[in-house]
C-alpha cells in the first residue's frame, strides 16, 4: 500500500511516498532555517507563505522521486495539528483537494504520532509496550503506549519544550538560531562538570519536566561571572562553551531521569526517543546508556527522520488507514490537537507516585 504523506505544521515543507508504513520511496524536505535565522526564530506568516510557495513543487517532486504516479496511491495522510495555524492550513487544505480531485481517502495524523512512528523505518518492530520520549522545540512528552497506536502522557514539561530551551540559550550566549546544533558543537569544548545548574523540583510528585528556572540559572551565572555573550559560533570563548556543556548536561539528565523513574514504574520492553532534539548526541549516549542498564533496546530514527518530516506521517497515516480511522473533506487544522487516547494515569500508577528529587 502506497501512502502520500504531507507535513507543514511548521517551517518544514515535507512530502514522502511510503510503502506499508516501513519502506521510504521518497522524502522531500524543504527547510525555512535559512529564512527565519535572521529574526532569531519561526516567524508564522513568512512560514505559511513559504509553504504556500513550496508545497506543489515539493509534492510533485516526492512523487517523481517515488516512480509513482497520483493515480498509484492509495491514501494521502497529512499533518492535522498540533502547529501553526497558517503553516497547518496549507498542507490540509492541499491534502483535502488532492483527495478530492483524485478520489482517495484522507488521513489526519497527529504530528507527534508522526514522531512516534519515525523510528519504524531503521529499527526492528516495536514491541510493546513502549514508553515514548518525543523532545523538540515544540513539545516535551513522554507517553506509555501500551499498543500500537494508544498513548497515555505520563511526562509533560510545565513550561519550555527542551528544544525552546536550547534556542533561548543559545541566544543568551551569542550564538544564533536554531540553537540545539551550535550548542551541541561547542559544547564539545566545553567541561561537563564545571558549573551545576539545578534540577526542577516538581512540588506534586509527578515525574514532569521544567526548564525554566534552569534558564534562570544559565543567565544568572552568565550575569554573576560577567560572562560576555558570543558574537556567533566561531567567536564562543572557552566560559561560554562550558556554559553551554552544562546546561545540555542538565537537560539530558533531566530527560533520561523521567525515563528512568516512568521505566522502573511501567516496566516497558522498548525505548522510543524522536524529535528534533534526538538529534543530540549527549542524548542519544544517555538513552543508550540507560537502556544497557535495564535491558530495554533504545529506537531512534536517522538524524534525518528526527526532524520533522513526511515520511512519519505517512507512517503514521498507513496505521489509522488500515484502523478505518479515515477523515472526510469537513477535517481542519486543529493546533490544540493532543495524542493522549487513554486515561491519564490508571489508579495503581497513581497510588504509586512518591514526591522524587533527582
Amino acid at each position: 500500500m502506497l501512502i502520500l504523506g504531507i507535513e507543514s505544521s511548521c517551517d518544514e515543507t515535507a512530502a514522502a511516498v511510503v510503502r506499508d508504513g516501513r519502506e521510504i520511496l521518497s522524502s522531500i524536505i524543504s527547510s525555512q532555517i535559512d529564512i527565519h535565522r535572521a529574526w532569531g526564530g519561526v516567524v508564522p506568516e513568512i512560514a505559511s507563505s513559504e509553504h504556500l510557495r513550496q508545497i506543489d513543487p515539493i509534492v510533485k517532486q516526492a512523487i517523481a522521486e517515488a516512480k509513482v504516479e497520483l493515480a498509484d496511491i492509495d491514501a494521502i495522510a497529512v499533518t492535522q495539528g498540533p502547529g501553526l495555524i497558517g503553516s497547518l492550513l496549507v498542507g490540509v487544505c492541499y491534502a483535502k483537494s488532492l483527495a478530492y480531485v483524485l478520489g482517495k481517502p484522507l488521513v489526519g495524523v497527529n504530528h507527534i504520532e508522526g514522531h512516534v512512528f519515525s523510528v519504524n523505518f531503521e529499527n526492528p518492530a516495536v514491541e510493546f509496550p513502549a514508553l515514548a520520549l518525543i523532545v523538540s522545540g515544540g513539545h516535551t512528552n513522554i507517553f506509555h503506549v501500551p499498543e500500537e497506536g494508544k498513548y497515555r502522557v505520563v511526562s509533560r514539561t510545565r513550561d519550555d519544550a527542551a528544544g525552546e530551551a536550547f534556542d533561548k540559550v543559545a541566544k543568551m550566549l551569542g550564538l544564533g538560531y536554531p540553537g540545539g546544533p551550535v550548542i551541541e558543537r561547542i559544547a564539545k569544548r566545553g567541561e561537563a562538570g564545571k558549573i551545576t545548574f539545578p534540577q526542577a523540583k516538581i512540588s506534586d510528585g509527578r515525574p514532569d519536566l521544567s526548564f525554566s528556572g534552569l534558564k534562570t540559572a544559565v543567565a544568572r551565572y552568565l550575569r554573576e561571572s560577567e560572562i560576555e555573550p558570543a558574537t556567533g559560533e566561531a567567536t564562543a570563548s572557552q566560559d561560554i562553551c562550558d556554559v553551554a556543556a552544562c546546561f545540555q548536561a542538565a537537560v539530558v539528565k533531566a530527560l533520561v531521569g523521567r525515563m528512568e523513574r516512568l521505566a522502573n514504574e511501567l516496566q516497558p520492553k522498548t525505548f522510543i526517543v524522536a524529535g528534533g532534539v534526538a538529534c543530540n548526541l549527549a542524548l542519544r549516549e544517555g538513552a543508550e546508556n540507560l537502556g544497557f542498564r535495564i535491558g530495554v533496546p533504545v529506537y531512534f530514527p536517522s538524524k534525518l527522520l528526527s526532524t520533522d518530516n513526511a515520511a512519519m506521517i505517512a507512517a503514521a497515516g498507513y496505521s489509522k488507514f488500515n484502523n478505518g480511522e479515515l477523515a472526510d473533506l469537513s477535517m481542519t487544522a486543529d493546533i490544540t490537537m493532543r495524542l493522549q487516547n487513554l486515561e491519564n494515569e490508571d489508579d495503581a500508577l497513581r497510588a504509586k507516585r512518591v514526591k522524587y528529587r533527582l
